[in-house]
């Protein structure tokens, strides 16, 4: 649902609901709820246009990335960044491209550190 206020900028409950590719569509009245469990996490904040609420985020989806990865890598790996690595690694064929462009990050990051 915040991919889809992302994207938009600003979004009713409707236009996010149309949004969603979900089979069967989620019914109106829990976008609504989720929407309204995101503003009250800090993630979104409304407006009232009309008798339509219209929601936009507060915060960006890099942040949002990164809170969410931290809290994946505390939650699930133990802080362990390495432990994430290895997981994606072991579970997910990765392609040749995406592999070269790893590792360049990599390199990168090790030439940022010295």
């Amino acid at each position: 649902m915040m991919n889809v206020v992302w994207k938009k900028g600003s979004a009713t409950v409707g236009d996010v609901a149309e949004s969603l590719t979900d089979d069967p569509p989620l019914a109106y009245s829990t976008v609504l709820t989720t929407l309204r469990i995101l503003e009250r996490k800090g993630y979104l904040r409304h407006s009232k246009k009309g008798r339509a609420f219209v929601y936009e985020p507060v915060i960006a989806q890099e942040e949002a990335s990164r809170t969410a990865l931290g809290y994946l890598v505390n939650r699930f790996f133990g802080g362990s960044r390495e432990l994430l690595v290895v997981n994606l690694l072991k579970e997910e064929a990765i392609g040749r491209a995406e592999l070269r462009r790893i590792k360049k990050m990599i390199a990168e990051s090790e030439g940022e550190q010295k």
